[in-house]
């Protein structure tokens, strides 16, 4: 067997594979006799059955058969010794016939390489890294939302400001019926609170649906309908009062401070406030890290320059999927990947020249700690070493959940090494303009 390589330009080659008769003979001649051991020809007894018959009726296919095997062996053999990062996979160049007859067969395949490029993290202009702090304004509406979701309801007889109420969305020609509790709070315009302010049970109210509340999601909710159908839904219902209550606060206490954290965990006030700021300073660090993930991600890709093998990709893509692509299509396939694409080979390289590894014993231990932090939020504060390693054996004996841990680690390497040489501006904001901030439209 004989391997060449001609390479086209730095991003494209072809490798042709010669096969000789010896390279395959002995093989196919072990599987011929082996057939002719088993093989149930009429007119002959089991075992007796002469070899050229077996040949003449078994010999192609499995020639066929063995050829390809060991085109594909050595093939995938080169690449690793050769040591050839290739995009996609080696695609075989068109081949008018092949004469199964002859003793020597020889195969060419078209390679897409990988580009040579470096990555500079040295960015001139700054990129933001958020730190997000829970003022004063967001705790106490946390305190506020802990007290109604612990406190009582109060019957009453008309609807006021801030009571909750009950009852029935309904417009029969768009087959709308739907109960729900809702808060006046939630409507978009003032106006139409007025509406329910002074009402009692048993009172219908019209309204409209176009503008009734700040989010859609809102009033999918409430109307009971398809995610496609409300957007732009303007139709007129009617709200049916059947319930009127008020939240009455629940006490700031050790009663609830015990039922929230659990018993003698938080004993005033001020320890509640500076809870509640530590636990939601601890999820807004994990926005904060993910929007910097993006952030320099998207730097990477729009400043990381190199050209890849446009073309031969665009061709891979027509028969890689399980549909084949025709060429518009691959192509249309083609540019919406390539920024996933080129990250990924931006990623690699990174990964590469930082040295930067996910062992078994890392994955282990990220599993047992998120373990052990679901089981305390179900109050089981101490589980034993062993029922870790047993729960987490589990879990990592499921391949998918163990790749999805190792990515997650490896996200958080390329995080620390972007805190690290990135050159980044520290912006102190409250979650409210971080979100307007970060991710309202440019």
């Amino acid at each position: 067997m004989n391997i060449t390589r001609e390479n086209l330009d730095a991003l494209n080659a072809v490798v042709k594979v010669d096969i000789a008769k010896e390279d395959y003979s002995d093989k196919v001649e072990k599987i011929l006799s082996d057939y002719r051991k088993t093989a149930n020809i009429p007119g002959f007894r089991k075992g007796h059955v002469p070899l050229g018959m077996v040949k003449k009726q078994y010999g192609k296919a499995v020639l066929v058969d063995e050829v390809n095997k060991l085109l594909q062996d050595a093939l995938n053999k080169y690449l690793t010794e050769e040591k050839l990062d290739v995009l996609g996979q080696p695609l075989p160049k068109p081949q008018d016939t092949i004469d199964w007859d002859s003793d020597a067969f020889s195969f060419e395949f078209e390679l897409g390489l990988a580009p040579e490029f470096e990555v500079d993290l040295k960015n001139k202009k700054a990129i933001t890294q958020y730190n997000i702090v829970a003022d004063d304004k967001m705790i106490d509406e946390q305190i506020e939302n802990i007290q109604k979701q612990y406190g009582k309801l109060v019957s009453q007889d008309v609807v006021e400001k801030d009571s909750e109420i009950t009852g029935t969305f309904k417009n029969e020609e768009h087959d709308i019926e739907n109960t729900i509790t809702l808060t006046l709070d939630k409507f978009k315009e003032k106006s139409t609170s007025k509406k329910f302010v002074g009402a009692k049970v048993g009172d219908v109210v019209a309204l409209e649906t176009k503008g009734l509340y700040n989010d859609e999601h809102d009033l999918m909710h409430a109307l009971k309908v398809g995610h496609d159908k409300v957007h732009g839904l303007d139709i007129p219902v009617t709200f049916t009062i059947t319930e009127i209550n008020k939240r009455e606060l629940a006490d700031l206490d050790q009663e609830l401070f015990d039922k929230l954290f659990g018993k003698d965990v938080i004993k005033s006030v001020t320890e509640l406030k500076a809870k509640i700021k530590e636990d939601a300073e601890k999820q807004f660090a994990q926005q904060a890290d993910q929007k910097l993930l993006n952030d320099v991600t998207e730097y990477l890709v729009d400043n990381t320059k190199f050209d890849l093998p446009a073309e031969f990709l665009q061709k891979w893509l027509q028969t890689a999927g399980e549909k084949p692509l025709d060429v518009d299509q691959a192509k249309e396939e083609y540019e919406k990947s390539e920024k996933s694409l080129r990250y990924q080979l931006i990623e690699g390289k990174l990964i590469t020249d930082n040295n930067i590894q996910v062992t078994i014993e890392d994955i282990k231990g990220h599993a047992k700690d998120m373990i052990k932090s679901q089981m305390a939020q179900f109050g089981q504060l101490n589980p034993s070493d062993k029922e870790l390693d047993d729960i987490a054996a589990r879990v990592l004996s499921n391949q998918d959940e163990a790749r999805r841990i190792s990515e997650q680690l490896i996200s958080q390497k390329l995080l620390n090494l972007y805190k690290e040489k990135v050159n980044l501006k520290v912006k102190e904001v409250t979650y409210e303009n971080f979100v307007k901030e970060a991710y309202s439209k440019k």
